[in-house]
């Protein structure tokens, strides 16, 4: 063969490979992206994958892939992937964590997106568009929300002729009501007053004129006289013999005596009505109003975002994807199951609507009214303190005033150590 030609036939071969290697698997060059998408609640796969589904109809090109991890090791395991670069391309994010990844810039911020395909954060509630923005940037759009309510079992309320919680009742109503319902002689009490932050204490210490943590993030409120009287509803109940004690509770979860019959009240969230619709005994037997008003209402909020990470190789795909989770189309294909409360609004009712016994309107009637959930860039490191010195408070180790000064101490170093 002539070794000009010979040569000509390499170089053109060469180029072939070359253009071939560039159109890789993009979707522009006409194959397939694969997306993953982690999460850490396995109950919410099936409308998830309903979501999914309808979405991959509509981009053909685009293949997502749910993994589910649990929550208990979610954080570690991500952290861990995000370190190393192999972060899944979509992931569920919390208020908790959002500012300590945002800063380190392992998400990546969604304005220019928002800005481009005309998306209006409007449709979903003010509180949790701002949990989800650092530095003016937005880095979520929201997923779904939650309030925290008053869950009581009916059947212990009309065995002692006792009249249901509604929105009348005071911090006072409920105390009384508690000691009503307490039988030492059957084992059951009135309510359960575990040591919890999202369930509890966030909820009181507002309702108290208190707070957890300043508006700008650098000081903790758990020493003032408002919060210590937050902390102090709960650990009345205790005292009055209403509630079982915290040991009690940590061999036996307040939910599990829920679920038993043997505490007629606890304070839970709106996620707790799958749980509730699922269990035999309370299925039929439960249901939920607003939270006893202290000085004034209050109800803390939280919920997810979906978030894209900044290591993505396909940050387009990765966008439309989370557009479509964020749509009106997929808050009701996800509300329709009963699952969570879809942040995008107007789509509510149809949850409310999975499980009429339950009166579940309440979650959605004190969003008037709610609070944000307490952050800041490391709420990690402080929630470990709240943790460990109001267990030794609850158990009645430690004053609660002494509880409570010294924990605004190492809240605020922990605070002051952020940067």
């Amino acid at each position: 063969m002539n070794k000009k030609l010979f040569s000509l036939g390499c170089i053109f071969m060469l180029l072939a490979i070359f253009i071939s290697a560039c159109g890789g698997d993009d979707a522009s060059s006409g194959g397939t992206v694969a997306l993953r998408y982690s999460i850490w609640d396995k109950n919410q796969v099936p409308a998830l994958q309903q979501i999914i589904d309808k979405f991959e109809k509509a981009h053909s090109n685009i293949k997502v892939t749910i993994e589910v991890t649990p929550y208990a090791q979610y954080w570690t395991k991500l952290e861990t992937a995000a370190t190393g670069g192999s972060a899944a391309d979509v992931y569920w994010m919390n208020g908790p964590n959002f500012q300590k990844y945002a800063s380190n810039e392992i998400i990546a911020p969604i304005d220019e997106q928002i800005n481009n395909d005309k998306v209006s954060l409007d449709n979903y509630p003010a509180s949790l568009v701002n949990l989800y923005t650092y530095n003016g940037k937005h880095y979520a759009l929201p997923k779904d929300f939650d309030t925290i309510g008053l869950w009581y079992n009916k059947t212990l309320f009309d065995a002692a002729g006792v009249k249901y919680p509604d929105d009348t009742w005071t911090w006072d109503t409920l105390r009384a009501t508690a000691k009503k319902l307490t039988n030492s002689a059957k084992g059951t009490w009135g309510i359960a007053a575990p040591m919890n932050s999202q369930e509890g204490f966030y909820n009181t210490i507002p309702q108290n004129d208190g707070y957890v943590i300043s508006p700008d993030k650098k000081s903790s409120g758990f020493d003032s006289e408002a919060a210590i009287g937050g902390l102090k509803f709960w650990t009345d109940l205790i005292q009055d013999k209403s509630s079982p004690t915290e040991s009690q509770m940590v061999d036996t979860t307040p939910l599990v005596m829920f679920e038993s019959g043997k505490v007629a009240m606890m304070y839970g969230g709106s996620w707790d009505a799958v749980e509730f619709h699922s269990n035999s005994y309370t299925k039929d037997k439960v249901a939920v109003s607003v939270l006893p008003q202290g000085k004034k209402r209050a109800t803390v909020i939280h919920g997810l975002g979906n978030v894209i990470s900044a290591n993505t190789e396909h940050p387009e795909q990765a966008w439309e994807f989370v557009k479509y989770l964020g749509s009106q189309e997929a808050a009701e294909m996800q509300a329709n199951t009963g699952t969570v409360i879809p942040a995008y609004n107007g789509t509510q009712d149809t949850w409310v609507k999975a499980y009429p016994n339950f009166h579940l309107q309440a979650f959605i009637d004190e969003l008037q009214y709610s609070v944000p959930y307490p952050i800041s860039k490391n709420t990690q490191v402080w929630n470990d303190e709240q943790d460990k010195i109001l267990t030794q408070v609850w158990s009645g180790q430690l004053d609660l005033e002494t509880g409570a000064k010294q924990l605004a101490t190492q809240m605020n170093q922990a605070l002051a150590q952020e940067k």
